[in-house]
């Protein structure tokens, strides 16, 4: 299995059924910030739902090409980021992303985020990566302004969370755009 460094202290590695008790316990330790944002969050409830999660992301990835990882610090698991579906005939990805709560506020995910749009842009030869978050996560939103993409709009109630809808504001990145922000 291979590692991607982001720096001497944090790496992506594609998720494997040996991850799923390490990134179930960082689910259940994260639980009451992660429920917020993730409607998930209330299903996973022992360790077999995650290495479900982990069978089916290394499913799709094989069907797709799509990538999920694990974001690890210090050899422990922080949390995920992952391609969804990629569409081929577009050439464009959408990218997803949490981290633990013990693991945020000091610029993990703006790092891997950059690895993948980078991977998916310049790697991968794709045309376009897009990244959404609800409007009132600003730490989540802070990633991509902090990368450079652009706010492209707002879609009304787009996801229902356990206290009601949410809008999601869409954020775009472009391979040109990128190519000049490198």
């Amino acid at each position: 299995m291979f590692t991607y460094p982001l720096d001497d202290h944090i790496e992506l590695k594609p998720l494997a059924l040996q991850h799923a008790k390490p990134l179930f316990l960082l689910t259940n330790d994260s639980r009451d910030t992660l429920r917020e944002w993730l409607p998930w969050v209330d299903a996973i409830t022992e360790v077999e739902h995650t290495a479900n999660f982990v069978k089916n992301a290394i499913k799709h990835g094989a069907e797709n090409g799509a990538i999920t990882a694990g974001i690890w610090v210090h050899g422990e698991i922080a949390g995920i980021i992952s391609f969804h579906e990629i569409n081929w005939h577009n050439r464009s990805v959408s990218i997803g992303y949490w981290l633990g709560k013990d693991f945020v506020g000091h610029g993990i995910m703006s790092s891997a985020c950059r690895a993948f749009v980078d991977y998916a842009l310049m790697d991968m030869d794709l045309h376009r990566v897009e990244i959404r978050c609800a409007t009132s996560n600003q730490r989540s939103r802070a990633i991509p302004e902090r990368l450079g993409f652009v706010l492209e709009g707002v879609v009304r109630e787009a996801e229902r969370l356990h206290h009601g809808y949410v809008n999601h504001a869409v954020y775009g990145m472009l391979q040109s755009e990128w190519k000049l922000l490198r």
